[in-house]
């Protein structure tokens, strides 16, 4: 995981996953009426509360998955159907409309305060975000590979949060329209890294070379 090939695949699959461009129309439609100040401080909490719950998945997924008696390699494979999945509903924007339920439930729930709940999760440390960290995970053979797994959720999350910092701009440039072809663009990649996912848990189980 410490080779930069890996590093980028993880990267990429991560940034894929929690989808920056489309959380903000959804961070937008939770601090509507709000001060800049105010947003800021709700997009540092909802990053800060993401980040201790990705790094708790990263230390202790795969020992749970142990303790209840799942192999890596089923994970993969289920991880993978997961992930493809979430694809699909990227690719025909199903992922939008259920974010912004969960936004609109968030709203009336927590008018003044959505950084943990809807934003934090699951909007961001949603069940692709989990099962591609535990994912992840369990390529990690030395401190130097999950340390530089932490540093690729961290980075994607720093990337979140200066997104949730320009929302409004971005939704200017991009519009409706661009955000809906960006959403798409990243729906096409992850299905390819899930097929992927799968193939390396069949081959784990001695199926297709």
């Amino acid at each position: 995981m410490t080779e930069l090939p890996a590093i980028i695949a993880a990267f990429t699959t991560m940034f894929i996953i929690l989808d920056p461009p489309g959380l903000v129309p959804v961070f937008i439609a939770l601090t509507q009426g709000m001060t800049a100040e105010h947003r800021r401080s709700i997009a540092v909490r909802a990053c800060i509360v993401a980040g201790v719950l990705m790094i708790l998945f990263l230390f202790v997924g795969e020992a749970v998955l142990g303790f209840i008696g799942i192999s890596m390699d089923a994970f993969r494979i289920a991880g993978g159907i997961l992930l493809f999945l979430t694809a699909l509903d990227m690719l025909f924007q199903r992922r939008q409309a259920r974010r912004a339920d969960n936004a609109a439930e968030g709203q009336a729930e927590h008018q003044d305060d959505p950084s943990v709940f809807p934003l934090a999760l699951p909007l961001i440390v949603g069940p692709g975000a989990i099962t591609t960290i535990i994912l992840l995970a369990g390529n990690a053979t030395s401190a130097a590979d999950f340390g530089a797994i932490a540093g690729v959720l961290m980075a994607v999350l720093l990337i979140t949060f200066l997104a949730f910092l320009v929302a409004p701009t971005i939704e200017r440039a991009l519009g409706k329209t661009g955000l809906n072809i960006v959403t798409r663009v990243l729906g096409m990649l992850l299905a390819a890294l899930a097929v992927q996912f799968v193939l390396d848990g069949l081959r784990g189980f001695g199926i297709g070379g």
